[in-house]
């Protein structure tokens, strides 16, 4: 089973090519389910497999890309099981009767998974655990049936990845490769940069992770070295053939054999150890690449030893430059905030969130636990909520370990964990959840003697940690020694044991530290002022992370003049945006002991357009209802909610907001609606629509990830959307176009396969309604790709989308 790793470790490796262009060009129809062809037809499937193993691939995909029980489902023609056992056979019926070029001896079968095709929820409709199942039943066919490896491809959500990575190491003993699907810009559809993506998948300990399809090798190489600085582990490159475009009705790509080889030994130059192809290449450019870059020796990753945790949308990397862990999120002291939870409100655990990203964190701790309430229930809500308008990386912080486990679980990225300790039951409980699903983890410098009282003792309690965290290959990078801050009131030499104990990990350990800075003032009067000071001695000796409220002036004056002050922020360009005048300055200071100021969660300055804009649907209705107490609905309409959604729709088109922050902010648009539709029946207004879209994803696509984005913010911009979902034949669009006088119809496709049947839908609309305006979108679709096929526009993202809309229905 880890052959394959042996062999990476040893030379280059190269993956197959493209499977549904090969398919098409055997007669596969436009809409025809690709794997139903290893029942229907294996000998053709065998012929492909094989073609790419005398090419001088070592790895074939099995042809089970779209292979799940969404739509292999039951009354389907074909059974789930049915289909991947097929498709496995195949695939070793080629292994078996292949004709090696000299010098290879056998091939590898990849068990492939792509996408389900369908939005994990907040976002979208499916949750997390069933699509943990719909990976899990391929996986548990395929290993069982003698696959190799198993391959995650074509993803372009990382918490869609992360159910399929967790499916697939849960349920076999394979190794487990992942692909993702990146834009020019290095973005995944959700959001996620490399940085953030590379964070998530080494820490659920994949062996080999890269990227594929979408591009072509041209433009991966830009990504490629975006992942060569951050990596640790084998890259994996599969590019397409180049891009594509439509000749008479069929794809073709704009790279040949040689051009494709000839970039792919630059990109091998560059550090990737596997290399393959994905939609439009052929066993004829793998046979070039492999000619050109058989013979170079593998050069595996340097191990970076890097302290990174991640959320879905970015990295935050924890070293000499001191990071900030916001602390309001726990009910300590907080007598609010535990009513809060009592409550179960949780707007204003969102509402604190914002306020602690709004004002420097980079990091939000989350504490929900109280004896009272259901605190793994809790946790993992919370989690799940906090992602969904935030993306700053959180800290889990609770000692109940199934708490732990289900937030862990759940987290969209690699977490911070508070925490574990010096115990041995205490290690052997939290050690094993970091490994499964990956993080950093804070680590006390205490044990079964308690807390040391000098920093020999607590430095002794730290090696003793990374000892057993080697244990279970859990490295000193993912471990944040937590030195103990004890109150300095009942203990006055507890501030220097402390910074001491700071300085010699830093120093002897080599280590990574955090601290809880506001222990150190509980019991005296005007508590920040010993906070700042002694937060400032910390920093200077080698404090890496510190739990704060960075809605604390005092305590974030301290922070912005030490960076400036250690060269940590060149030109003092950060202290200077924050303190000359010309941005906002922070919140005023909390008052000690006391739940009033910037982080107390009441938001009630927060108006409608903020709420809007920061995804705060309880918010958003609330402020609604207030402001129709003063306005009439279609003024609010006009001047609180289209600005606001277009301000978000700006930020997306800039990168600045990505599809998570788009989505929250639609929803809180439409429950805003919801109180207004209310009002305006009550007066008798009847709302007017702007027009009419039809939307749908084409004939043998089931993947409406694109289509439901779209719908929703065509509804918020008072469109009325004819939803015919997937799967779609084009009569069933044309009728629907002709009968209800529909003026623009928006069609997706992700797939090179079904891209035929985008053309000819398109056909048949001009054909019967020549009126219409057609734009399309997905993954495999570019500019030049949509005129060829007859669009009229090619909407690269959602927003896109809606722009062209109001042009047409404005008469633009």
């Amino acid at each position: 089973m880890t052959a394959i790793l042996e062999e990476i470790k040893k030379r280059i490796v190269f993956f197959d090519g493209g499977t549904g262009s090969l398919l098409q060009a055997n007669g596969l129809k436009p809409g025809e389910l690709p794997e139903t062809w290893n029942v229907k037809y294996p000998e053709k499937i065998v012929k492909l497999h094989r073609d790419y193993l005398e090419a001088g691939a070592d790895i074939i995909k099995t042809n089970t890309f779209g292979a799940n029980g969404l739509k292999y489902h039951k009354g389907a023609e074909f059974d789930l099981d049915e289909v991947v056992c097929a498709a496995v056979r195949n695939a070793r019926k080629a292994v078996e009767t292949a004709s090696y070029p000299a010098g290879k001896e056998k091939g590898y079968i990849a068990l492939d998974l792509g996408p389900t095709g369908k939005l994990l929820k907040p976002l979208g409709d499916l949750d997390f655990e069933d699509a943990y199942q719909l990976f899990s039943r391929v996986v548990k066919t395929g290993e069982r049936e003698g696959a190799d490896l198993i391959l995650i491809e074509t993803m372009s959500d990382s918490h869609e990845a992360k159910a399929a990575v967790l499916a697939a190491k849960e349920n076999s003993g394979l190794p487990v490769f992942v692909t993702m699907i990146f834009d020019e810009k290095g973005k995944l559809l959700t959001g996620g940069n490399v940085e953030s993506t590379v964070a998530l998948l080494e820490g659920l300990g994949v062996d080999a992770l890269g990227i594929n399809c979408g591009l072509g090798p041209v433009q991966m190489k830009g990504i490629l070295s975006d992942i060569m600085k951050v990596v640790s582990i084998p890259v994996i490159v599969n590019p397409n053939a180049g891009l594509p475009r439509s000749e008479g009705g069929k794809t073709v790509y704009n790279i040949d054999a040689d051009e494709f080889a000839a970039v792919m030994k630059e990109i091998v130059e560059m550090g990737a150890c596997v290399v393959g192809g994905c939609c439009g290449t052929t066993p004829e450019h793998i046979k070039k690449t492999v000619a050109l870059c058989r013979d170079f020796p593998a050069r595996l990753p340097d191990k970076k030893n890097r302290t990174v945790i991640s959320s879905y949308a970015q990295a935050v990397v924890i070293d000499r430059d001191p990071i900030i862990i916001g602390e309001r999120i726990n009910p300590t002291g907080k007598s609010k905030f535990k009513q809060a939870l009592r409550d179960h409100n949780l707007e204003y655990i969102l509402r604190e969130g914002v306020a602690q990203q709004d004002n420097g964190a980079h990091v939000l701790d989350v504490n929900v636990g109280l004896p009272e309430i259901d605190e793994p229930a809790m946790m993992e809500e919370v989690v799940k909520e906090l992602q969904s308008v935030i993306d700053l990386p959180l800290q889990i912080d609770t000692s109940n370990i199934e708490a732990m486990e289900r937030a862990m679980r759940i987290y969209n990225g690699k977490p911070l964990i508070n925490s574990v300790n010096g115990k041995k039951e205490v290690m052997e409980a939290v050690f094993p959840l970091v490994k499964q699903y990956g993080g950093v983890v804070v680590a006390l410098v205490l044990d079964e003697d308690g807390i040391p009282e000098t920093a020999d003792g607590r430095i002794a309690v730290a090696e003793k940690i990374y000892g057993k965290a080697a244990e279970y290959g859990i490295p000193k990078n993912d471990i944040l020694i937590d030195a103990l801050c004890m109150t300095v009131s009942s203990d006055s030499k507890g501030a220097l044991t402390t910074l001491e104990t700071l300085r010699r990990v830093r120093d002897e350990l080599g280590g990574r530290t955090i601290l809880g800075v506001s222990n150190i003032s509980f019991g005296l009067p005007q508590r920040e002022i010993v906070n700042a000071t002694f937060f400032a001695m910390a920093l200077q000796s080698g404090l890496n992370a510190a739990i704060i409220n960075p809605n604390s002036e005092a305590m974030m004056r301290s922070y912005y003049s030490y960076r400036a002050l250690a060269d940590l922020d060149p030109r003092c360009s950060d202290y200077i945006a924050v303190y000359s005048g010309n941005v906002a300055t922070l919140g005023e200071t909390v008052k000690p002991g006391n739940d009033s100021g910037p982080g107390n969660g009441s938001g009630g300055d927060i108006t409608l357009a903020e709420s809007i804009a920061k995804g705060l649907k309880d918010r958003a209705y609330a402020a609604v209802t207030e402001l129709l107490k003063e306005k009439e609905p279609l003024t609010i309409i006009n001047e609180e909610m289209i600005p606001a959604l277009d301000r978000v729709g700006k930020g997306f088109e800039k990168g600045t907001v990505f599809l998570p922050q788009l989505l929250m902010s639609a929803e809180a648009a439409k429950a805003a609606f919801e109180v207004i539709k209310e009002q305006m029946a009550k007066n008798g207004t009847v709302e007017e629509k702007k027009g009419t879209v039809i939307l749908a994803t084409v004939k043998g696509d089931i993947h409406d990830i694109g289509k439901n984005i779209v719908k929703v913010l065509l509804e918020n911009y008072s469109y009325d959307v004819i939803d015919l979902g997937k799967d779609v034949p084009p009569e069933t669009i044309v009728e629907t176009a002709v009968r209800d006088q529909v003026r623009l119809v928006g069609l997706s496709a992700l797939m090179t396969t079904t891209v035929p049947s985008m053309e000819e839908t398109i056909r048949q609309l001009r054909a019967s309604a020549p009126h219409v305006k057609v734009m399309v979108g997905g993954a495999v679709l570019t500019e030049d790709y949509a005129n060829t096929i007859g669009a009229d526009r090619y909407c690269r993202d959602a927003m896109a989308s809606v722009n062209y809309a109001e042009g047409i229905f404005k008469g633009k």
